[in-house]
């Protein structure tokens, strides 16, 4: 009964989206009152409906429903009650009602923090947000319905994938999706001034916190992945290019690029048609990660789906609101005329730059991505794109735009004088570069990105702190003008910051980390780097639903023990899968890492350790990251329609 009461309040939450779609834009474009209020109260129904449907998919995880195709699919009764739940959206069907709960969110929150929005603006934003949930309520009732019954049920299911079976991957997805679903608003916000051909600086102030917000969860959940790559898959990396990390990294690179051009348009009204072009391209680029994810176009561990059929809907859904809009921007194109003009040496033309590095740096991952399925389909070839193109491609791009970073950040509008800049950065930037000089003289027979890793690191931070510093003045209380800083100024340094120890987290990781892999006897020291390890014992053990070899490792420094780990090999009888488990002590400066292979003829084990310096510091520098945008999203001047008042609520530009 709760999984028909839960099928039908998602066919009523797809009718009532097809409603919300249609009448306030016809309400918005008549200037009827009454048609465009209807939005808002849709928009909480959708929601309130689409909840129903999620929460009974839910139960039916939770109760064991074994009537229910997709929990025998994805579910198992042994299985315990965290991963019960993140089943729900560990697999196709699943996640898109996840999808699509968190569209219906956010068109809620639009409508509930609204208010200030000139009433045809907030119609048609709300009417455009609908029209993604119709055509993905669509895909889901029509190609991926998640609540059809089996007419024979199974005494129990068939388990959920175990490299899902994490706690890492149990949150990984919903930031994922609430990331990509807040492009979305980016990108109703965008059409709808398109549909009105308006865009001045209180269209930047709105759009501004939703674009923040996305770019947040999107940094959380590339986080999270890249963690549980780290611990779980065995191998000690954190990120392999994989087509899937591409997804979510290329909507990351054009949010943060659509963030920096939205300041642009509120404080000076430029860069108006391009901002409005990468609020599409941003959420396009979303749309072409659920396609990845879910076509079976490109293989990968992340996959989801491998199924062309619903591939091709979705690419009907991404050509439909990607090159509807893209035309619609081009009909559009004259209405966004800036009024903003700038020098050279501005900080409109640091964040221009700022832009075009991060635009570009997207193209090179998404071609790099996209190239082997070009190869094999024009030219007849099988190729793979692997991580030597994208280092070599991409780097280049990050550290010129790391160069630029404090400089831009100091840098006053209109126009501005170079030298007034470098003034106060030259000491930090012989500092930065002395450091580097320092580490390069130190090493030996090494690579330069550690001591390049060093010089960013310290230059990207060490600038942040100098402009947070200069924004308290000349005044004679410094210090107490620095603690009454908005909000925003905080999240901005903190965010930077967290650029700059992310930066030199992943040189520092990538230049000097070692490793050994070896066939280890029971209690045989062996020296790793400073470390001594030793492998005291092998256990076969059984877990809730999984077998389990446990291997129990010894880590010592300078004779003193520091650490005891449980590297495991799990096997999972019901999915008849195995996974890795490494085992890991985690350190300020460097983590010891230690993966038991299979047995070997002689008695021993094989036994791979990892040195990974500073692994700790790039998940700070993603916190840091994800911190800062929290924070400037609590300054009061960028919550949601912050600056409408200045706006006229009454009258726009003919259609």
């Amino acid at each position: 009964m709760v999984t028909e009461l839960g099928h039908f309040a998602l066919i009523l939450a797809f009718m009532v989206a097809i409603v919300q779609m249609i009448v306030p834009l016809i309400g918005a474009h008549k200037r009827w009152p009454g048609w465009m209020a209807v939005a808002e109260p849709a928009a909480n129904a959708q929601f309130l409906l689409t909840g129903i449907a999620f929460a009974a998919l839910t139960w039916a995880f939770v109760t064991s429903d074994f009537s229910l195709r997709l929990v025998v699919l994805n579910s198992h009764s042994a299985k315990p009650m965290l991963y019960k739940i993140t089943g729900v959206w560990g697999n196709h069907e699943g996640s898109m009602l996840l999808w699509v709960l968190i569209v219906t969110l956010f068109g809620a929150m639009a409508a509930w923090f609204g208010g200030n929005l000139p009433p045809t603006l907030r119609a048609r934003v709300l009417a455009v947000q609908s029209a993604i949930a119709v055509a993905f309520f669509a895909f889901i009732l029509f190609t991926s319905n998640p609540f059809l019954r089996l007419a024979l049920p199974p005494m129990d299911g068939q388990d959920l994938n175990p490299l899902l079976q994490d706690p890492g991957l149990a949150f990984h997805p919903p930031f994922l999706y609430l990331g990509y679903v807040g492009l979305s608003m980016a990108f109703s916000f965008a059409v709808a001034a398109l549909i009105e051909g308006r865009v001045d600086a209180a269209w930047g102030r709105w759009v501004r916190p939703w674009t923040l917000a996305a770019w947040v969860f999107l940094t959380i959940g590339i986080g999270l992945g890249s963690w549980w790559a780290y611990y779980e898959l065995g191998w000690g990396g954190f990120w392999f290019w994989d087509p899937v990390e591409n997804a979510s990294f290329m909507p990351w690179l054009l949010a943060a690029a659509l963030l920096h051009s939205a300041i642009v348009v509120e404080k000076r009204e430029a860069l108006k048609s391009w901002t409005i072009l990468l609020a599409i391209l941003a959420f396009g680029f979303s749309l072409i990660g659920t396609f990845i994810v879910r076509s079976g176009l490109l293989t990968s561990v992340h996959a989801f789906a491998n199924d062309p059929e619903r591939g091709v809907f979705i690419l009907m859904i991404m050509v439909l609101f990607t090159g509807g809009a893209l035309t619609l921007y081009a009909i559009r194109a004259q209405a966004m005329e800036a009024k903003g003009v700038f020098g050279v040496v501005s900080r409109e033309s640091a964040l221009v730059a700022n832009n075009i590095l991060l635009a570009v740096s997207c193209f090179v991952v998404f071609v790099g991505t996209m190239w082997p399925v070009v190869a094999e389909m024009f030219f007849d070839r099988k190729l793979s794109v692997g991580p030597p193109f994208f280092d070599m491609a991409f780097t280049p791009f990050m550290i010129v735009l790391g160069l630029i970073l404090p400089f831009g950040a100091m840098m006053p509008w209109k126009r501005g004088q170079l030298a007034r800049a470098v003034k106060p950065l030259k000491y930090w930037f012989v500092l930065a570069l002395a450091l580097a000089l320092l580490v390069w003289a130190i090493q030996t027979g090494r690579s330069a990105l550690g001591p390049l890793g060093v010089f960013m690191g310290v230059w990207i931070v060490a600038g942040a702190l100098v402009d947070l510093w200069g924004r308290t003045g000349r005044v004679e209380d410094r210090w107490g003008r620095l603690m009454r800083l908005p909000r925003a100024d905080w999240g901005k340094t903190i965010a930077h910051a967290g650029v700059g120890v992310t930066f030199f987290a992943i040189c520092g990781l990538v230049a000097w980390k070692s490793d050994d892999i070896r066939v280890a006897q029971l209690g045989q020291p062996f020296e790793v780097g400073q470390f001594t390890i030793t492998l005291d014992d092998v256990q076969r053990l059984r877990g809730p639903n999984y077998f389990t070899t446990m291997g129990f490792v010894t880590v010592e420094k300078n004779g003193q023990e520091i650490a005891q780990l449980r590297p495991e090999k799990r096997d999972y009888p019901v999915a008849q899968m195995p996974t890795t488990e490494a085992g890991i002590d985690y350190r300020f400066l460097q983590d010891v890492y230690v993966v038991i292979g299979d047995q070997q003829q002689n008695g021993g084990w094989t036994v791979r350790t990892y040195i990974k310096p500073f692994a700790n510091w790039m998940w700070a520098g993603l916190l840091l990251m994800s911190l800062g945008g929290t924070l400037s999203l609590t300054d009061r001047r960028f919550r949601v329609a912050a600056g409408a008042r200045k706006m006229p609520t009454a009258g726009v530009p003919a259609e």
